[in-house]
C-alpha cells in the first residue's frame, strides 16, 4: 500500500532541488501559505503511468509563474516575458520536479513513464481524483512571499 506522508516529503524534496538548482529562488514548505482563490492561476500537469499511475500538478498565481520564469531564464524582470514564455517555463519546471520525484521513487515503482506537461490558466483550478487515488499536497512559499501548490495524485497499478 502506498502511504501519503513519504510522498509529501519526496514531492517537496524534488521541488526544492529544482528551485535551488534551476530556478535560483528560495522555496520553503509552509502550512500558512495558500493560493488566492480569486486570482488567475496557472496549473501545470504531468501524468504518469506504470506500477504507480497518476498526475503531478504545480499551481501558482500568474505573478508567481512570471517571477519564476524570469528567474529561471536569468532575467532581471518578468516584464520582457510573453505569456507563452511563462507557460513554457512553468511546464518545464513541472517536468523537472516530476523527474526528480520519479528518480526518488523508481526503485520502488519501476517503469514509470511520464507525459509532456500541459499548462492551463484560469481561476479556482484544481485536479480531480480518479477512483482509488490518493492526493498529496505541499504548499510552499516561493521567493519572498508567492504561494505555490505542488500535488501528486496517484494510485497503485498492479496490473
Amino acid at each position: 500500500m502506498v502511504t501519503t506522508e513519504p510522498f509529501k516529503e519526496i514531492v517537496f524534496a524534488g521541488a526544492k532541488e529544482v528551485f535551488e538548482s534551476m530556478v535560483f529562488m528560495p522555496i520553503e514548505e509552509s502550512r500558512d501559505t495558500a493560493l488566492n482563490p480569486e486570482a488567475v492561476t496557472l496549473l501545470a500537469t504531468i501524468t504518469f503511468t506504470g506500477r504507480l499511475e497518476g498526475c503531478f500538478c504545480l499551481c501558482c498565481e500568474r505573478s508567481c509563474a512570471a517571477a519564476v520564469a524570469a528567474s529561471m531564464l536569468c532575467l532581471d524582470s518578468a516584464d520582457d516575458l510573453g505569456a507563452d514564455d511563462v507557460v513554457d517555463a512553468l511546464g518545464e519546471i513541472a517536468n523537472m520536479v516530476m523527474g526528480a520525484v520519479k528518480t526518488r521513487i523508481q526503485d520502488q515503482f519501476q517503469n514509470i513513464e511520464i507525459s509532456i506537461p500541459s499548462v492551463v490558466e484560469g481561476r479556482q483550478l484544481a485536479s480531480r481524483l480518479a477512483e482509488g487515488a490518493v492526493k498529496t499536497i505541499v504548499t510552499a512559499t516561493v521567493g519572498k512571499d508567492d504561494a505555490a501548490e505542488f500535488s501528486l495524485l496517484y494510485r497503485s497499478n498492479q496490473s
